[in-house]
């Protein structure tokens, strides 16, 4: 399947709430199929439409990153339901190439979404998995896991970023 670019942040879809999946069409199941494959390439472990220009609620997710057959979910129209307990740990971003942070997130989320087949399923999940479905979710709202951050390392972050796209650096990862 063919690899979509990968859209960095400060791109304003990122900072989008996206659209309801009104119907699984063979346009999304596309979409999905190469979003996986884009994930994949990238190395990542979860993958939201607005990251690949889609303005859509779906997101992909795999905390073995393809490593464990029969990880990969996928997430039309997700919701989260309940979140419970604290985790902090490093997270990435694959609109953020090459950054790193230290964030705080529940230890176990309850998610309500659609398979492809239009099928509604609840999905509990701990620890990494809690991670990369929130973080992805999030994305699905607008949000980006800056939002986590002080406002000062928030601040240092950008003016990061500023300085990466200066000298022509903020180059994702896979997009190629």
């Amino acid at each position: 399947m063919p690899l979509r670019p990968i859209v960095l942040y400060p791109d304003p879809i990122l900072l989008r709430s996206t659209q309801p999946v009104e119907e699984i069409t063979p346009e999304i199941r596309q979409l999905v199929r190469d979003m996986v494959d884009t994930m994949y390439a990238a190395s990542g472990v979860g993958l939201a439409a607005n990251q690949v220009g889609e303005s859509l609620r779906v997101c992909v997710v795999d905390p073995t990153a393809g490593e464990q057959e029969g990880q990969l979910r996928v997430l039309v129209n997700p919701i989260v339901r309940a979140t419970e307990g604290k985790q902090v740990g490093e997270e990435g971003c694959l609109s953020f190439p090459g950054i790193v942070l230290e964030i705080e997130r529940p230890y176990r989320a309850t998610v309500e979404a659609l398979d492809l087949e239009g099928r509604p399923f609840t999905l509990t999940g701990e620890g990494l998995l809690a991670r990369v479905m929130l973080h992805e979710i999030e994305h699905l709202e607008g949000q980006v896991f800056l939002r986590h951050l002080s406002s000062l390392k928030r601040e240092l972050i950008k003016r990061q970023i500023r300085k990466r796209i200066e000298a022509g650096e903020w180059v994702a990862v896979g997009a190629r």
